[in-house]
């Protein structure tokens, strides 16, 4: 291994969602209550592990640098000052989703300011929808459409580095010709089976210690008390959930992909056992087991049974399973967690978010579940939905008092708003009257330029025929309370947790009639006294406003990481 090298041939950059959300004032209230990060949408892409892995397999060295994080953790930290540092060959900046959209364009202009001659690389989901728009910016060289850009990345990449212009045949490209104008190379099909890129976190340390630059690598606000990881079964979807710009519609539509690829069970049970050498902390497996069928979860429970692996690991469930899973879990004798989302209690609702089972269905998982040594069952609800009205939102809300008083605090609700965007490429986006969806956004400056609006509600990029943005604002918020006082009774909070978070939403409301009064229908006077008034406290106001941050976590140890074998793999892997 070489230490002493500073320069990267490629260096991924993280952006905040708002740039430089330091200086701005809104109330971006709930949009992130329910995600490990913050508002400003702090944690990067897994994928930046896995193009980082399989480009340095290639001899193409990669840096990653989460300016998002960057800023957060330290109000004096210069992004500017940081970039014009940089000699890289290629920047490389993620809009996997649109709360992304202010802050990576901003953050390439900083690199163009400085770099004028180095290329500005864009990828990710949101990239790839409107890739054409934004090779509209001057500062954006390339595009790479996609969510399997690993091979199209290193062909460019080897463009780059010999001061080549052929990028014709890199698949999946776009970029600026400068006589025929943009250009969209055709996309490849997507790669059958996902065995040959790794999410090892081995690298992400060799990375810290060759670029002397642990800060950077860090995922979220509080991962080195909290830290949490990712495996990632699978890239694709099998299920259209309307809301979602990653189900199977939208990634046909836009991404060339007709079904999932997957990991070998074997991969898959390997990750967990090299994550559980390095930290007690939970992980995440991302994707539902039973996706690809029976047999896949059967094999990597089989892979698991009885191995040495502490750590709390979560599971998601997209539709409900047999009760034979449940028990392969329990056999095999590891620490399981699950994540559901049913969006709503009715299924009418339900039905029309495109998820088809019942309620009974469900509660016979949770109840199969904790019967087989589930230790935190999540279920999480949803405000902005085709045929949700007000009351149901809050029936909703009864119904999670009833999954409580059925099967105890182990099983844990959450509701919160579809914000701040409806995904573009998702089926009710692009068939929005068959859903009920008024859509106020079309365009991705119109994305960019809501973000700086003065609260979240003026960011929602839509509405419905049955609630409006004023109308999912205050549900949010009433919902918000009411649930946090049914947890409070189950023993899910305490008094100190339950007094924050009503005092977190009262100051809320009292600040978006505030920001109403002096904003709507003047918004070019809008007063700045008002934002200046508001800005000291708005960011901590925006923080954990619906339920603590705390709620949404599971088991982690005192001590999470394993130092000594860290510094072997760092050594000797």
């Amino acid at each position: 291994m070489i230490f002493s090298r500073r320069n990267a041939d490629l260096i991924l950059l993280h952006a905040p969602s708002i740039y430089d959300f330091r200086k701005v004032a809104n109330l971006l209230g709930p949009i992130s209550d329910v995600i490990p990060s913050t508002p400003v949408f702090e944690m990067y892409p897994v994928g930046f592990s896995s193009l980082a892995e399989y480009l340095g397999a290639h001899n193409v060295s990669v840096r990653i640098i989460n300016l998002a994080y960057r800023m957060l953790s330290n109000p004096g930290f210069d992004v500017e000052k940081t970039i014009r540092k940089l000699r890289p060959k290629a920047f490389g900046i993620d809009l996997h989703w649109l709360p992304h959209a202010h802050g990576s364009v901003e953050i390439a202009k900083i690199c163009k300011k400085y770099h004028p001659t180095v290329p500005v690389i864009f990828g990710g989901y949101s990239a790839t929808y409107f890739h054409r728009e934004l090779l509209d910016y001057h500062e954006i060289d390339f595009v790479i459409r996609g969510d399997s850009t690993e091979e199209s990345l290193h062909q460019l990449m080897r463009q780059v580095g010999d001061g080549g212009q052929d990028f014709e045949q890199i698949p999946g490209l776009s970029w600026r010709h400068p006589e025929r104008g943009i250009v969209e190379n055709p996309m490849p099909d997507p790669p059958e089976s996902l065995n040959q890129y790794m999410n090892n976190y081995v690298n992400l340390f060799k990375m810290a210690i060759r670029f002397r630059d642990i800060k950077s690598l860090t995922a979220i606000h509080d991962w080195w008390r909290y830290p949490i990881t990712a495996v990632l079964t699978c890239r694709g979807c099998t299920e259209n959930c309307a809301i979602c710009g990653g189900s199977k519609y939208a990634l046909k539509h836009y991404g060339n992909r007709r079904q999932p690829s997957y990991r070998d069970p074997a991969l898959i049970v390997q990750d967990i056992l090299n994550i559980g050498r390095f930290t007690r902390a939970p992980i995440f497996v991302i994707g539902d087991l039973n996706q690809p069928g029976e047999w896949y979860a059967n094999q990597i429970l089989s892979g698991l049974k009885k191995r040495p692996v502490k750590n709390q690991i979560v599971f998601e469930l997209f539709n409900p399973s047999k009760e034979d899973y449940f028990k392969d879990l329990g056999d095999a004798g590891i620490n399981f967690n699950f994540e559901m989302s049913p969006e709503s209690h009715a299924y009418e609702v339900r039905k029309a978010a495109g998820k088809f089972y019942k309620n009974e269905d469900m509660e016979n998982n949770i109840k199969w579940a904790l019967e087989n040594g589930c230790q935190k069952f999540d279920i999480f609800f949803m405000i902005g939905l085709p045929e949700q009205t007000s009351d149901s939102v809050l029936e909703t809300v009864e119904y999670c008092e009833y999954l409580l008083g059925k099967f105890g605090k182990r099983v844990v609700p959450f509701i919160s708003p579809l914000a701040p965007f409806l995904d573009p490429g998702s089926l009710a986006y692009e068939n929005p009257d068959a859903y009920g969806y008024r859509i106020l956004f079309h365009k991705f400056e119109d994305y960019r330029r809501a973000l700086l609006k003065p609260s979240w509600k003026y960011m929602l990029s839509f509405e419905t025929r049955w609630l409006d943005r004023e109308a999912i604002l205050q549900l949010t918020y009433e919902a918000g309370k009411r649930l946090s006082r049914i947890k409070h009774k189950f023993g899910l909070i305490d008094d100190a947790a339950l007094a924050t978070i009503l005092n977190k939403i009262d100051i809320a409301l009292k600040k978006h009639q505030q920001i109403a009064q002096s904003y709507e229908g003047n918004e070019a006077a809008f007063e700045r006294e008002l934002e200046f008034q508001l800005q000291t406290d708005m960011r901590i106001d925006s923080m954990a406003t619906i339920c603590g941050k705390e709620e949404i976590k599971w088991p982690s140890a005192a001590q999470n990481f394993k130092f000594l074998n860290i510094a072997r793999a760092i050594l000797f892997d």
